[in-house]
């Protein structure tokens, strides 16, 4: 009786095994809470006309961001997205979504004397949750974009920095011209100057360290 109980219990702590594993993506032991999630830029479009004017890292540059968070063992990452605005998306889904617009992710982590912002950050993600997405790329408290939504997240503890925005293509020394018809079509000046970020921007912080590809 008592080996059909443990061979019970075995059985059973193998399917939970297996149900988690089920629930998590392989490289997600690389995570952290509070890790930053950056996706990698497309070449062209709207993910093109951002790198375009602010990237800053030769070898990779990035046009999306969220933040990881885990609860009772399921990742998840909390991010703003033309679909869906302020929401949070089991990493599964995240992933599939990058990966099929051929895109990466990677993984960057608070250096440890900034670690201790990040449960503040999150509480902080969590409470901007269900906001819609900020389609003017110009500050707004009703409304935010990616790197906009984790600059917020982690502003009381000064992570970040907002900097002027600049939409001047480095090549001509003009405005990107996507952006000059973007705003037109908006009718909206082009918010040159105006306070903002960006993922490349954030991935450039000195308060990060990279720690690999998802």
């Amino acid at each position: 009786m008592k080996t059909e109980k443990t061979f019970t219990y075995i059985i059973l702590l193998a399917v939970i095994l297996l149900l988690q594993n089920c629930t998590s993506h392989p490289k997600a032991r690389l995570l952290k809470k509070g890790d930053l999630l950056f996706v990698t830029a497309k070449e062209t479009g709207l993910s093109g006309a951002i790198n375009n004017v602010t990237q800053k890292q030769k070898e990779v540059s990035f046009d999306h961001i969220g933040i990881a968070e885990k609860e009772n063992n399921q990742w998840y990452v909390l991010h703003a997205a033309p679909k869906g605005g302020s929401q949070k998306q089991e990493l599964k889904s995240f992933l599939k979504d990058q990966s099929d617009d051929g895109q990466r992710v990677m993984i960057y982590r608070l250096k440890p004397e900034y670690q201790k912002s990040v449960p503040i950050a999150l509480k902080k993600a969590e409470s901007m949750l269900g906001k819609p997405y900020n389609f003017n790329y110009i500050l707004d408290d009703h409304s935010y974009y990616c790197s906009d939504y984790i600059e917020r997240a982690f502003r009381e503890n000064s992570i970040f920095k907002l900097e002027p925005m600049t939409f001047i293509d480095p090549k001509t020394g003009k405005t990107n011209e996507f952006w000059s018809t973007f705003y037109a079509k908006k009718n909206l000046a082009v918010p040159e100057g105006q306070p903002g970020c960006n993922p490349n921007g954030l991935a450039a912080s000195d308060k990060l360290e990279r720690i690999g590809e998802l």
